[in-house]
């Protein structure tokens, strides 16, 4: 179904029982739309498409398998989405511990990411998902070290008090402040330049450790790089001690000495020889460049002495950046990141410039950009049924249906419609940040309030409190049924699968103020991931944080792999989880849904877990959060919720 059947003119007549799926897909091009962008920080980049929606009330498709048959989506994209950028030259770790500027990043390039939370984060090679440009307002955050980053308000990094926006939009949001520490390596060092000295440092370095009789195999890249620099340098001068050594002179040197008589062993950079001379020089150098040099100690004669670098990903990184040694993929996974002093926050400035910024999606949710813990943004695969891109698209591009307010008045006034419970949130939330500009929910809530039509809501957000007093108006003289979806409280399985989303903790402090409104709050918990959160424990825990909050009923539902998100979930298993790759295939085969006997289970470990803590209702319906009342019993289905 095309954009003619979805748009409409002022004043047409269409009715409920002639709209449009729930999700239609769409043009690129909108015609008809009023194409409007905003001057505020909050909206810089995004582009709002607004058009006159034929109809609001949608039907659900009858194979949905969803316990209800008729939606509302005033929106359609999102602008919960996240457009976290960094400057271009932003250098971005690789998963083999080399850098590339963020601009030249591309899809399936292996990068750095982190997993883990606090002082137990760790690295993790992941994937690059997607990849895109804008233009915001730049600010720079300076640290202690000198590290400079130019980012958008928006821009998240990691800091020993959570992830914080740089300036952020909102007021809820947390925001970055001077003396924050942010979490990493710290500012990646600048590569060297292969200046004579360099040249002569490397010549001495690889021909005095091959002399060394270490026994050491020599690696040829180094030769091949020698012979080119013998161009340019004497080889009689270059094997000289100099007196009054450069640090192109250092970094050359200890480049040539690991390709004579270095190795590494994990993140240590370790250095062997037979000649105690040339291994104080090896120190000498370490030292000169700010790495930290142990050995070689007391050596007897002919015997093999050692110096090695700190085993640690800082010291790793820095010396392959300062030398550009010739070495094999750096081996980080399981590397620890944390807050440091020096990696302090000590000012954040306004530049008073819109310029092009980047962003990328990852497996992680994550990267490392010049030595700091960056949040990413996950790109969505349903912005794609709009003919538009899952990246930039999903989080600059969003349709507004501006007469919403009118339009559901008209289709409830209409003798056709029986007054059918009416669902919302199901595809898009309808709390998203837009709303607090468009305010659309204020006129839906209050024709559905004059019209006694019951209703449900289902928010991850937090504006949703914005409109207490309508929701108490309508509960008043028809069934209001609220919901937050909350799949599991474990922050480091959060920060992985669903980095784009409001915390749990946030989404449960909304059901504790829903609940202290005096509304029944449902909480879907919802997704649960096989093999992660499907445990007794995790399963324990979230529904303790789910009572504490005062929620009425839990309804679990486990991940649904729709096509597109199956693909997507697919990849991230196999690189994050592989070792359950297998359970992945036989419980889901080629279908969507997991086996009823398995969904069986979780409900019933879910049971047990809410007798324990108080919240068990025998009455109630397994999967339903519609307003019951009057309106048609739900189907006995096993409803579930997609991940993405």
């Amino acid at each position: 179904m095309r954009w003619s059947h979805l748009s409409a003119q002022p004043g047409d007549g269409s009715l409920p029982d002639r709209a449009a799926p729930a999700a239609p897909p769409l043009p690129l091009a909108l015609p008809g739309a009023t194409v409007r962008r905003f001057g505020t920080p909050g909206f810089a980049g995004m582009t709002f498409y607004e058009i006159h929606a034929k109809s609001l009330i949608n039907r659900v498709p009858g194979a949905s398998r969803v316990p209800f048959e008729w939606t509302v989506n005033p929106y359609r994209g999102c602008s919960h989405a996240c457009t976290y950028c960094l400057a271009g030259d932003t250098p971005i770790l690789l998963a083999d511990g080399s850098t590339r500027p963020l601009a030249q990043i591309r899809p399936g390039d292996a990068v750095m990411g982190t997993m883990g939370a606090g002082a137990h984060r760790r690295c993790v090679p992941t994937t690059v998902l997607d990849h895109w440009e804008t233009s915001k307002p730049a600010f720079r955050v300076t640290l202690a070290d000198g590290t400079r980053l130019v980012a958008s308000g928006d821009h998240r990094f990691l800091t020993d008090r959570g992830w914080r926006h740089v300036s952020p939009a909102e007021p809820h949001q947390p925001a970055l402040a001077v003396g924050d520490l942010m979490f990493g390596v710290g500012h990646f060092a600048e590569p060297p330049k292969e200046s004579p000295d360099y040249q002569s440092g490397f010549v001495c370095g690889l021909i005095r450790g091959d002399a060394s009789g270490s026994g050491v195999a020599v690696e040829g890249d180094a030769w091949v790089r020698a012979d080119a620099y013998l161009d340019d340098v004497s080889l009689t001068e270059a094997v000289r001690w100099p007196e009054l050594p450069s640090s192109d002179w250092f970094r050359g040197f200890l480049a040539g000495a690991f390709g004579a008589v270095g190795r590494t062993d994990r993140l240590a950079v370790v250095l062997e020889s037979t000649d105690v001379g040339y291994l104080r020089w090896i120190v000498h150098a370490l030292t000169h460049l700010g790495l930290v040099a142990r050995g070689p100690g007391p050596v007897r004669p002919g015997a093999t002495g050692r110096v090695e670098t700190e085993r640690h990903l800082d010291a790793a990184l820095r010396f392959r950046h300062l030398t550009g040694a010739s070495m094999g993929p750096l081996d980080a996974s399981g590397a620890g990141v944390r807050g440091e002093r020096r990696l302090a926050v000590a000012d954040i400035e306004e530049l008073g410039l819109t310029l092009p910024l980047f962003d990328i999606s990852t497996g992680t949710g994550d990267f490392i950009a010049d030595g700091v813990v960056s949040h990413n943004c996950f790109a969505r695969k349903t912005h794609t049924y709009l003919d538009l891109d899952a990246g930039h698209d999903f989080d600059s591009r969003v349709l507004v249906k501006v007469n919403s307010g009118e339009l559901i008045r008209r289709e409830l006034a209409d003798p056709r419609w029986a007054g059918a419970p009416i669902a919302m949130g199901t595809n898009v939330d309808v709390y998203q940040r837009a709303e607090g500009r468009y305010r659309l929910m204020p006129e839906i809530l209050a024709a559905l309030r004059d019209h006694a039509n019951p209703f449900s809501i289902l928010t991850k957000g937090t504006l949703i409190l914005r409109d207490l007093d309508l929701l108490r108006q309508a509960a008043e003289v028809t069934r209001v049924g609220l919901a937050v979806s909350v799949g599991f409280v474990d922050e480091t399985v959060w920060r992985s699968a669903e980095p784009g989303t409001p915390s749990p903790a946030r989404r449960l402090e909304v059901v504790r103020r829903l609940t202290d409104a005096g509304f029944a709050v449902n909480v879907l918990m919802a997704p649960i991931l096989p093999g992660l959160t499907d445990t007794d424990e995790s399963i324990d825990e979230t529904v303790a944080a789910i009572a504490a909050a005062g929620a009425a009923g839990v309804t679990p539902l486990a991940l649904h792999l729709r096509p597109g998100a199956r693909e997507w979930f697919a990849s991230w298993i196999g690189r994050e989880h592989p070792h359950l790759r297998p359970r992945y295939r036989e419980l889901y085969g080629n279908g969507s849904y997991l086996p009823r006997a398995y969904q069986d289970e979780i409900a019933a470990r879910v049971r047990m877990a809410t007798r324990r803590h108080g919240l068990h209702r025998p009455s109630a319906p397994a999967a339903d959060h519609r307003p019951t009342g009057d309106a048609p019993a739900a189907r006995p289905v096993h409803d579930q919720l997609t991940l993405l």
